[in-house]
């Protein structure tokens, strides 16, 4: 697979605590210019972006971030907020101690709720796989199937471990037909990106793919 293929499937992402506007400037400038499938930024810079871009770059934003603990009614409200101020694509965080003690059925709701706050706009799940058993991820799969998201995603990137092979291949065989998958966290190499792509991930959220297209395009033939 060519890297420009590649990166049309990157959420071109930067969620540290520590991110300035120049730096988010600077992250959308790279998804312009390398064709990501969007950025992935801090809700409090949404605004901004939404209006340095336009209609370039689809932007995307975190709910719930990192921890999934708010209540259902905080993140509705960060949801109608983020998408007031110009987000398309929405990725919120499960409320994991939920997931831990069984109760999906809450889940399921919590994320019908951002759901139809969404409307049309992309919903993506994060369930956060480092903390979860494999019966847990495939009882996740079906509650975020039956909610009506658009994906589910492996990872926030701060909870200790990312993305991983086998969790995408067990969202496979587990999500509902509509449901598309999401790799985040830790991918760091295009042979992974391809690797992750191949096993059925739709989206990529990684920083390190444009770093690898600014290192190459200057090599005959690469980009």
């Amino acid at each position: 697979m060519e890297l420009k293929q590649i990166l049309q499937h990157c959420d071109h992402t930067l969620l540290t605590q520590t991110a300035t506007w120049e730096q988010i400037k600077a992250i959308c400038d790279d998804g312009i210019r390398y064709g990501t499938a969007s950025v992935c930024i801090p809700p409090s810079f949404v605004k901004q972006a939404k209006e340095y871009v336009g209609d370039q770059l689809a932007i995307c934003t975190v709910i719930g971030f990192p921890n999934g603990y708010n209540t259902t009614a905080v993140k509705e409200f960060e949801t109608r907020e983020a998408l007031k101020e110009g987000a398309d694509e929405i990725d919120m965080v499960i409320n994991i101690g939920w997931a831990k003690e069984g109760n999906f059925t809450a889940i399921q709701k919590e994320i019908e709720t951002l759901k139809a706050a969404c409307g049309e706009k992309i919903l993506k799940v994060i369930i956060e796989t480092c903390f979860l058993t494999d019966e847990e991820k495939v009882a996740m799969c079906k509650a975020v199937t039956n909610a009506g998201a658009d994906f589910i995603k492996t990872s926030t990137g701060f909870g200790g471990a990312g993305a991983a092979f086998e969790d995408i291949e067990l969202f496979a065989s587990h999500v509902g037909p509509k449901v598309k998958m999401k790799a985040a966290g830790g991918i760091s190499s295009l042979e992974d990106a391809e690797k992750f792509l191949s096993l059925g991930a739709e989206r990529l959220g990684t920083s390190r793919i444009v770093k690898i297209a600014k290192n190459e395009e200057a090599k005959p033939g690469t980009y």
